[in-house]
């Protein structure tokens, strides 16, 4: 086939354009901007465009599809032209169930955890080498690249994001693949732009499970109450597991799993990514892997790539990143860095960068996030909110919004850096969150202001 990328550069989008390079087909693309590692990725394959920007001669009508990413407008000249030629137009979501319409889908949805759980499970699968095609949102030690399709497997394994579909399909991404096998993490609120209440969040994940295949499965978190109702609700799935937090003990630094073997050390750590290890080991089941390879498998998995991810470490502090952003994702990430390192001083760095953050009627849902932290700070640039045309933000909104004791609050990067360089760190876990890039912030000269 012959297929175009509008907004190749993308995450997800070119890690599919990727995939189906590989398999054979001719892929073009174009974007106005093309950032690491998609760019690097891209050239290696002779995939990134000649130039950014929109080139409507690009779309002829020869091609068999094109593939529309977010990032693109709905006024894009590209997409303007295959509209008049006629040409099939696929959203991102659309092509992955074109593909795999055929296939037993398990997707793994919910407002966090899936990219981690999703990891999880393509990790213990590898590791037993059971084939499968899948699409994971991040990016995971030993593997190159994170969409793979083919003709011949039987499963994919997909993470199911709630977001939309495309610039000119406003359904929710995990609403295309209609699972076999569902997992369902947590519900809390994400995405204020596209859903401006709870409850009409909330209703995506129901119309998610109202799509499953009759005769399907739901495994869902039974600690999260949301996810409970709409589980115990469901009709559409014949069978449902409930997990929840399995039991661990946390010694020196090191969590343990509790397993019919005795107790096992593992990478992770945190209530969170315990629960996601138990909702991945009732897919991997589902998927062929009893509870013994299961175990033996996930002892060596270290995480998705930005998610808890140790940086590294000095003799006064230890530092880890994570892609943590929501305020449930936020309080759960610091409150696991806490508990697993108690004897260390906590220091927890926010940066608000998404639509939601930076919204100053959404700013309250932050209150006690960062309670479990010794000391937090709290960056944000006024350009991110320019970009996003949000109204300004005072630092003392987020102070009050915070609601935490001596909370620094920095507005410019150079600031921020400067605070981290001067820093004089003894018995401390350093931790930045953010979905952003800490206003540009180099962890190799972080290491070196430590060190």
């Amino acid at each position: 086939m012959k297929i175009h990328f509008i907004a190749i550069g993308g995450s997800a989008m070119h890690n599919l354009a990727l995939a189906l390079h590989h398999k054979g087909e001719e892929i073009t693309g174009s974007d106005d901007e093309i950032f690491e590692p998609s760019k690097s990725r891209l050239k290696q394959k002779n995939l990134l465009p000649q130039k950014f920007g929109w080139f409507p001669e690009k779309i002829t009508p020869d091609l068999d599809a094109v593939i529309l990413g977010m990032h693109a407008k709905a006024n894009n000249p590209e997409l303007l032209k295959a509209q008049e030629l006629d040409l099939k137009i696929y959203s991102y979501p659309e092509f992955i169930y074109e593909h795999a319409k055929q296939k037993t889908r398990v997707v793994i949805g919910g407002s966090h955890g899936k990219t981690t759980i999703t990891s999880m499970i393509l990790h213990v699968l590898n590791y037993h080498d059971k084939q499968v095609d899948f699409m994971v949102g991040a990016q995971l030690e030993g593997f190159d690249n994170m969409v793979h399709l083919t003709k011949e497997n039987d499963f994919i394994l997909l993470e199911g994001d709630e977001y939309l579909s495309s610039p000119i399909d406003p359904r929710p991404k995990f609403h295309w693949y209609q699972p076999n096998i569902a997992l369902i993490s947590g519900i809390a609120w994400d995405h204020i732009n596209v859903f401006p209440t709870f409850e009409n969040y909330v209703e995506q994940f129901k119309l998610f499970v109202d799509g499953m295949t009759r005769g399907s499965t739901l495994v869902y978190n039974e600690e999260d109450d949301e996810v409970k109702k709409i589980a115990e609700q469901a009709t559409q799935p014949t069978r449902k597991h409930a997990y929840s937090t399995p039991e661990h003990t946390i010694e020196d630094g090191e969590t343990y799993l509790m397993t019919p073997e005795g107790p096992m050390p593992i990478e992770v750590f945190g209530k969170h990514n315990l629960q996601n290890l138990a909702g991945a080991k009732w897919i991997c089941q589902h998927m062929g892997v009893d509870e013994d390879d299961f175990y033996e498998a996930i002892a060596t998995f270290k995480g998705a790539s930005k998610r808890l991810e140790f940086l590294f470490e000095s003799s006064k502090v230890k530092v880890f990143k994570d892609y943590a952003h929501s305020p449930s994702k936020v309080m759960a990430t610091t409150k696991a860095v806490k508990q697993q390192f108690e004897s260390r001083k906590l220091i927890a760095c926010l940066e608000l960068h998404t639509y939601s953050s930076l919204n100053a009627e959404f700013l309250n849902e932050y209150k006690s996030s960062l309670q479990n932290a010794d000391e937090a700070v709290v960056f944000y640039s006024a350009k991110a909110l320019q970009i996003k045309g949000l109204e300004p933000i005072s630092e003392e909104q987020i102070e009050q919004a915070f609601n935490f004791s001596g909370l620094k609050v920095f507005t410019a990067a150079s600031k921020f850096q400067e605070y981290l360089k001067v820093k004089h760190f003894n018995n401390h876990v350093l931790l930045l969150m953010s979905s952003g890039n800490y206003g540009g912030l180099d962890f190799g000269e972080l290491k070196q202001w430590i060190e």
